[in-house]
């Protein structure tokens, strides 16, 4: 969930989705390349092809390409996989946006009415 997280501040969709949503983009990438460097590193592997998505990852591509469908869009969108995230709130990726003051219904504000989210509206840190 950390790399999809990390790949995704690369996406332009998603990006404008956090900056609606105030997230300091510098500070997610350090704390995202942190945890991975530092708690994903037993699980590097050599061996080609070992390498699989976690069924976590699975859950959030699974329901980004439902929303999308069920929405009537023929594309699924960084900004999409965004709120996908959410709904697996155990995930460090997501305790991370919090931290920050992102809720999911700030995301959805944004993506669907193009409303962003209030400055000091209930930002932590």
């Amino acid at each position: 969930m950390e790399h999809l997280l990390l790949s995704l501040t690369e996406d332009q969709d998603a990006a404008s989705v956090f900056l609606a949503c105030h997230i300091n983009m510098e500070q997610l990438r350090k704390e995202l390349t942190d945890y991975i460097d530092s708690k994903l590193d037993p699980l590097v592997t050599t061996v080609p092809g070992a390498a699989k998505p976690t069924t976590g990852f699975q859950r959030v591509v699974q329901r980004a390409i439902l929303r999308t469908v069920y929405s009537g869009r023929d594309e699924v969108t960084g900004a999409g996989v965004v709120v996908a995230l959410f709904s697996e709130p155990e995930s460090h990726a997501v305790n991370i946006l919090q931290q920050q003051g992102m809720t999911r219904l700030d995301a959805v504000n944004y993506i669907v009415h193009g409303i962003a989210k209030p400055l000091g509206g209930g930002q932590s840190g």
